[in-house]
C-alpha cells in the first residue's frame, strides 16, 4: 500500500481498508494545526491507487466500507473523484460506504448535482472539520471561510442526500472571544442538518503559531475549567437533532451517544458536575502529554 507519510485516520469510522488518494492538506494555515506543515500537498497517482486496490481485492474482497486519505480528498473535483470511486467500485464489488474528510471550501467545486452522482458512487459520509461558526474566530485561526460559507456549502450536502460531520473546536478561540466562540458556533451548527457534531479540546503543540502567540502574550487559553464552562455553554445552545461525541480530552465523563436533543439536559448537568467537582488537574495533564490532533 502506498502510505507515504503518518497515517491520521477518523477513529469512528471504520478503519480498514484505509485508501490514500491525496498526501497533505491544501489550505494548511490553521493556526492550531502542524499534521501536514511539512507535507505538499499532492494527488496520489492513480496508478498507485490501482495498485493498492489491486491489492486490497485481495486482501479484504468483501469489504462494503472504506476510509478516504488524508487530510482534506474531498478537495478534489467531481472529475478526478468519480474516475476514483468507479475504480473502487470495480475492484471492491460489494462496497457500500466511502468516508472522506474536508474542509468546507472543498465543496466549492462541486455542484448539488455532482455531489448526488458521488454519493451514487459510494460517497455516503463525509467529516468537515469546521471548527467554529463565528467569523471573529475563524479569522483569528486562519480557517480560510467564514459562517455563511458554512450554511451555504452544508446546504448543497443536504439537497444531495450526503450526511456529514461538523466539528467544534473547544478553546480555540481563547479567552478573548470565548462566548461568541460557544454562542455563534452553536447558533451555525443548529442552522445545518450534521448528522453528528464532534468536540475537541485545544491543545497547544509545539511548532504551532497559536503556542507562539500564547508566548508572545497574544493569546490567552483557556484553564480545563474554562474549556468545560465553554463546552457547556455550546451544548446549551446547540439545538439540532443529532449524534454527539467529545474526544481530545474535553471531559472525563463520557458524552457520546446518538439522539443528542434527549440527551441535552444530561449532558449539561453531566458538564456542570465536572466543572464543580472534576479532577482538572489530571485533565490538564493528559492534555499536556498529548503530541497530535
Amino acid at each position: 500500500m502506498h502510505f507515504t507519510g503518518t497515517v491520521y485516520r477518523n477513529p469512528y469510522w471504520p478503519t480498514w481498508p484505509l485508501l490514500e488518494i491525496t498526501q497533505g492538506c491544501t489550505h494548511n494555515k490553521c493556526k492550531f494545526c502542524t499534521m501536514y506543515r511539512d507535507v505538499p500537498f499532492r494527488t496520489s497517482p492513480m496508478e498507485w491507487i490501482e495498485d493498492d486496490l489491486r491489492e486490497l481485492a485481495k486482501t479484504d474482497p468483501d469489504a462494503r466500507t472504506i476510509q478516504l486519505l488524508s487530510a482534506n480528498p474531498l478537495v478534489l473535483s467531481y472529475g478526478k473523484l468519480a474516475p476514483i470511486l468507479e475504480m473502487i467500485n470495480k475492484y471492491l464489488p460489494k462496497m457500500e460506504y466511502v468516508y472522506l474528510a474536508g474542509r468546507v471550501t472543498d465543496l466549492k467545486n462541486k455542484t448539488v448535482d455532482e455531489l448526488k452522482k458521488l454519493k451514487e458512487l459510494g460517497m455516503r459520509e463525509i467529516s468537515l472539520g469546521v471548527e467554529s461558526g463565528d467569523d471573529w474566530t475563524l479569522d483569528r485561526i486562519n480557517k480560510g471561510y467564514h459562517a455563511a460559507g458554512i450554511l451555504e456549502q452544508c446546504r448543497k450536502l443536504e439537497e444531495a442526500g450526503i450526511d456529514y460531520w461538523m466539528t467544534f473546536l473547544n478553546g480555540v478561540a481563547g479567552k478573548e472571544h470565548s462566548r461568541e466562540h460557544a454562542i455563534n458556533s452553536a447558533t451555525i451548527f443548529s442552522q445545518c442538518k450534521p448528522m453528528l457534531v464532534g468536540t475537541g479540546g485545544l491543545t497547544l503543540f509545539p511548532g504551532t503559531p497559536l503556542l507562539e502567540e500564547a508566548e508572545r502574550g497574544e493569546f490567552t487559553p483557556l484553564s480545563e475549567k474554562e474549556m468545560l464552562e465553554e463546552l457547556k455553554l455550546f451544548v446549551e445552545n446547540l439545538t439540532c437533532d443529532c449524534s454527539f461525541i467529545t474526544h481530545h480530552t474535553v471531559s472525563g465523563v463520557n458524552l457520546t451517544g446518538p439522539n443528542f436533543l434527549a440527551r441535552k439536559e444530561k449532558i449539561v448537568a453531566a458538564l456542570d458536575r465536572e466543572i464543580k467537582q472534576g479532577d482538572l488537574d489530571h485533565m490538564a495533564a493528559i492534555r499536556a502529554n498529548k503530541r497530535s490532533l
